[in-house]
């Protein structure tokens, strides 16, 4: 592990505060700092500081947004980023093969190696492992004010939610062509999947500087069990009706502003959104 390492951890995201005092000895053996967020966003300050004081690697403990708050910071520099994943959904260390007991993530911050990867931009926010609008956005939306998280509690928002969501009228636009899709959900992917081995884009590579965007179509009664044995399969690509893209940049149109989200986090658009890929812009420790 390089000389001046720096963990930030998340004591509300999942495993994280479980894993805290691991994290403290195993930083304590090899002469790293530990910083604990307080509060949201502060994940981005302790990156930002971290990084000004020289550390060459700064590893993220907890789950999608505490992975994205610390690795928008570290794109586009030298530094390595580290990922020790805790969350509900872990998109991002999955897809890496970095998922796993909390040791074995540990231990790969010294046998792995360094790997640059591709990063997203969504309506100008940065993302790692897939942004998306339509019923993706409106469940983060309403995850994000759980009190209490993890798989079980997104599942649950998900099955009250799929009936009541109405899908939208999109316009795609990528390398000179449109094309009009009414979707259940958009996403636009840098990985694979969204977490818990939900594959939304199966043949996402996440370095091969291009996006991979997948338009769900309307859910009936009769494909929503369809729809996600083949999610979860990792052949929602073949489903008649969903429509996919690989590309560098995508515009898309809506009929009115609306959120979107970006690992889980949301925020509030305007009615055309930007996506966008910076080739290999994140240095990250993988097996």
């Amino acid at each position: 592990m390089p000389a001046k390492t720096c963990f930030i951890v998340n004591p509300h995201s999942g495993r994280a505060a479980q894993a805290l005092a691991t994290v403290r000895a195993f930083a304590a053996s090899r002469g790293a700092s530990v910083q604990v967020t307080e509060r949201p966003r502060h994940a981005v300050e302790l990156a930002a500081r971290a990084l000004a004081d020289g550390c060459d690697t700064i590893v993220a403990v907890g789950g999608d947004g505490t992975m994205n708050e610390v690795a928008s910071v570290l794109v586009g520099t030298p530094a390595t980023f580290g990922l020790i994943p805790c969350g509900s959904g872990d998109g991002l260390g999955r897809h890496l093969g970095i998922h796993g007991p909390i040791a074995r993530a540990l231990d790969l911050l010294e046998t792995g190696r360094p790997r640059l990867i591709d990063t997203g931009l969504a309506g100008g926010h940065p993302f790692f492992t897939a942004a998306g609008l339509g019923f993706e956005a409106y469940v983060a939306k309403r995850f994000n004010l759980l009190d209490r998280r993890g798989f079980p509690g997104y599942l649950a928002t998900s099955a009250n939610a799929l009936f009541r969501y109405r899908p939208e009228d999109y316009m795609i636009v990528h390398a000179d062509q449109r094309e009009y899709v009414t979707a259940f959900t958009l996403a636009v992917a840098n990985a694979n999947q969204y977490g818990n081995g939900a594959r939304i884009a199966p043949h996402a590579l996440i370095d091969d500087g291009a996006l991979d965007l997948t338009a769900v179509p309307p859910i009936r009664i009769r494909n929503a069990l369809p729809l996600l044995v083949r999610l979860f399969g990792g052949t929602v690509d073949r489903v008649a009706g969903v429509v996919t893209h690989r590309a560098e940049r995508f515009t898309i149109e809506r009929a009115a502003p609306g959120p979107i989200h970006t690992d889980g986090e949301i925020h509030e658009t305007g009615r055309v959104v930007e996506f966008s890929v910076r080739p290999a812009s994140l240095r990250i420790v993988t097996p």
